[in-house]
Formats: structure tokens, C-alpha cells, sequence
């Protein structure tokens, strides 16, 4: 007996899904749960989750840890961040699941991965500047604008 291919979600529902998922990837670096991100959507966590892995292929913890890998693998390459400062940068708490994760999705291990990028030659951001302009854009994100701010 072949089963049915999950349906997908309805068009009206299809706008609540890309906003959930242009906001997992927007805020992939923080600390983002199920509920959370369903929330965004406006749809229960349960019927999201449903919803989202039928119309995206992959569930939404899936995809917002291949997110954070994808990002991880630009700030191994251009940057001289150790594998843990990128590891905390991305979202993960564990060292040790993003090794796990990144060798999974990958096929190399974050230092490997480094290691053959910093052979082409030295990263072309310093890490400090890395880590100056993410607090400097939050900083600049959190400052009260208008008449209140006087």
C-alpha cells in the first residue's frame, strides 16, 4: 500500500509559514523554540509544525539547524573565530551537537572545515570586528528613537 504525499498548506496559511520562516531566518542565532516561532505564524505549535514540514520538506528545528550551519560555514571561512565563538554566534548551546550537526550536514568537522578554508589564505574579517558590529547593531536596535528618547 503507497501512501499519500503530506498534503501541503492552503495558500492563505502559505503567508503565515514564510513569515515564520523568514523570522527563524533572521533570528536563527537566538534562542528560538517551536512555540516561538508558531507564535510568528499565528497557528498553534502542533498544527505549525505540521503544516511547515509538509510544505518545506523538513521540520522547523530541522531547518533552522541547517540555517544555522549554513551561517556557521560563512563565519569559518571569512573570519578567525575559533569553532566555539562560531558555535555560540549561531544559536548553539553545546559544542559538541554542533560538531554533530555541522559534520552531519556538512561531511567534515567544523575545524576541518576551517582548517582547509585558512589554507587558501588568512580570513579576511577579524573576529573582533565580527563581534563589535553584532553588538553594535544590537545596541543600535535596542536605542528608543523619537520624542521619548530625549
Amino acid at each position: 500500500m503507497v501512501s499519500a504525499p503530506p498534503r501541503q498548506a492552503p495558500g492563505d496559511l502559505l503567508v503565515h509559514l514564510r513569515r515564520a520562516r523568514d523570522h527563524a531566518d533572521l533570528h536563527y542565532a537566538e534562542t528560538l523554540d517551536l512555540a516561538a516561532i508558531a507564535a510568528v505564524a499565528g497557528i498553534s505549535k502542533f498544527h505549525f509544525q505540521r503544516l511547515f514540514t509538509a510544505t518545506y520538506g523538513v521540520s522547523p528545528a530541522a531547518y533552522l539547524s541547517r540555517r544555522r550551519v549554513e551561517r556557521a560555514q560563512d563565519l569559518l571561512r571569512s573570519t578567525n573565530l575559533t569553532v566555539t565563538e562560531v558555535c555560540h554566534a549561531v544559536g548553539f548551546s553545546s559544542l559538541g551537537s554542533f560538531s554533530a550537526r555541522f559534520s552531519e550536514l556538512v561531511g567534515e568537522s567544523p575545524s576541518g572545515f576551517q582548517r582547509r578554508w585558512a589554507a587558501a589564505g588568512p580570513p579576511r574579517i577579524p573576529g573582533c570586528f565580527v563581534f563589535m558590529w553584532g553588538l553594535a547593531e544590537r545596541a543600535s536596535e535596542e536605542k528608543p528613537t523619537g520624542p521619548e528618547a530625549s
